[in-house]
């Protein structure tokens, strides 16, 4: 005999996942900003679009998000948190600790467009691939703008830090990269001197000062354990010029990272690569993009 458990009514049952307007505001508390089409695909890639865009406006009615039009691009908008927004998501799980930067008008949301976007495109070249291909990264398995100390109370901010799981051969591998995504509108140099600061960040431990106030210190290493069980790889996704100044670029990296030698060092532990945005989005970046600073063909970020 088969017994019948009564079961609660849809009404009173909670949903595992959270509603779409919650992710949204999720999303844009996460990425600090992101266009409709952006959102789009980060969140509903299979729905209409309407799907996306009727939430989006509601949660503006409310006070809670805001848009800025793009320049030339046929009225398309980039929604960021309005500081309603940004006090309500503070409390969010996934955003604890994650510190909330509102923009408080479209004139200062219009100066933060180019690379936030640019950044949020990188991540959906990977999030693409990663639903191609089976693996487990989602829109909040990326973090924009995070520091690192560094020796003489210097940081290091990072553009993104990637988690990402790689489901290949029955076998589950975690991994984690630091994203530098450049726009070519620094120099060449400037941007070849970025794997110094990461090379600094692999190599500094702290020094203790004065007596401890624990009888447990915290265990000497490098201080990226604190965040880390391994330093993650070092990708840089470069756009915004020529593909024969974007080559240059790279040589650059390649350059740094044969004759300085802390990078050289860090080059050889630590998997790096540089590789063109345009190529991510045509071939993922699991394909044959990437070009290892440490030298060798072309492969996968993973296996670099």
């Amino acid at each position: 005999m088969i017994t019948a458990f009564p079961t609660m009514p849809p009404s009173r049952t909670p949903s595992p996942t959270e509603p779409l307007p919650h992710q949204l505001l999720a999303a844009l508390g996460q990425h600090r900003m992101a266009t409709t089409h952006q959102l789009h695909q980060l969140l509903r890639p299979h729905a209409a679009r309407q799907t996306i865009s009727a939430p989006l406006n509601k949660l503006r009615r409310h006070g809670l998000i805001d848009y800025t039009v793009l320049p030339q691009s046929n009225r398309s908008r980039a929604w960021y948190l309005t500081t309603a927004g940004a006090r309500l998501t503070k409390d969010f799980p996934a955003l604890r600790g994650r510190p909330a930067y509102p923009i408080n008008s479209a004139t200062a949301a219009s100066l933060k467009t180019p690379h936030t976007l640019t950044v949020v495109r990188t991540h959906l070249a990977f999030v693409t691939d990663a639903r191609r291909r089976g693996d487990e990264h989602g829109p909040l398995d990326w973090t924009p703008e995070v520091a690192h100390p560094l020796s003489d109370g210097e940081r290091i901010i990072t553009d993104a830090v990637m988690h990402y799981t790689l489901n290949e051969d029955d076998e589950r591998t975690q991994l984690r990269a630091f994203i530098e995504v450049d726009r070519a509108t620094m120099s060449s140099e400037r941007l070849a001197c970025k794997l110094i600061d990461y090379a600094r960040l692999w190599s500094y431990q702290p020094q203790p000062v004065g007596r401890p106030r624990s009888r447990q210190p915290a265990p000497p290493g490098p201080v990226w354990l604190r965040w880390y069980p391994v330093f993650p790889r070092v990708l840089f996704v470069l756009t915004g010029a020529s593909r024969y100044v974007l080559d240059n670029r790279i040589s650059d990296l390649q350059a740094m990272a044969a004759e300085h030698p802390l990078v050289s060092t860090l080059a050889r532990q630590v998997p790096t690569g540089a590789a063109v945005l345009d190529d991510l989005e045509d071939h993922g970046p699991t394909g044959d993009v990437w070009v290892p600073l440490a030298g060798g063909g072309l492969r996968p970020w993973t296996k670099l």
